[in-house]
């Protein structure tokens, strides 16, 4: 008997992107001259799941450069302490340290493996939400004013 549970989830990612890989047809808009309304924008779905699959990817697809970088350098950041953590670990179970340090070691490890799982799930929603809010206009400002708050829209 064998386990076909990751050729399922292999199936279930690789799909749904050669599905969204199909080009669209532009002949009608061109013809017409007509632009559609979703022209440039990108599914919240479509950036969700880039984003849960290398954080940074969807916000990178918004617009939001800065923010994906943001994401890219935490996910660095997180790799390399649950890898350096690890490697500590090995060290103090070779040197046959305490069982207190070793204790705090693995509770290290555990620390950054979640910030790191963390990391992709955020990623995840900020792209899903900034997706969807890609046509909210950007005239909108909010601004601090001498008597309290302001709220302008530029038309």
């Amino acid at each position: 008997m064998t386990c076909r549970a990751p050729a399922v989830i292999l199936a279930c990612v690789c799909l749904p992107m050669l599905a969204a890989g199909q080009a669209r047809d532009t002949l009608t808009a061109a013809t017409t001259g007509a632009r559609s309304d979703s022209a440039g924008k990108v599914r919240p779905a479509t950036a969700l799941w880039r984003s849960l699959l290398i954080p940074g990817w969807g916000q990178a697809t918004t617009g939001r450069h800065v923010t994906g970088a943001a994401f890219v350098l935490w996910e660095g950041v997180t790799i390399m302490m649950t890898f350096r953590a690890i490697q500590e670990e090995n060290f103090m179970i070779a040197a046959h340290a305490d069982s207190f340090d070793l204790h705090s070691k693995r509770q290290q490890v555990q620390d950054w493996t979640v910030l790191w799982i963390f990391n992709h799930f955020f990623a995840g929603a900020e792209a899903y939400v900034s997706a969807h809010l890609m046509d909210f206009p950007k005239e909108l400002k909010i601004e601090a004013l001498p008597r309290g708050v302001g709220l302008r829209l530029s038309f």
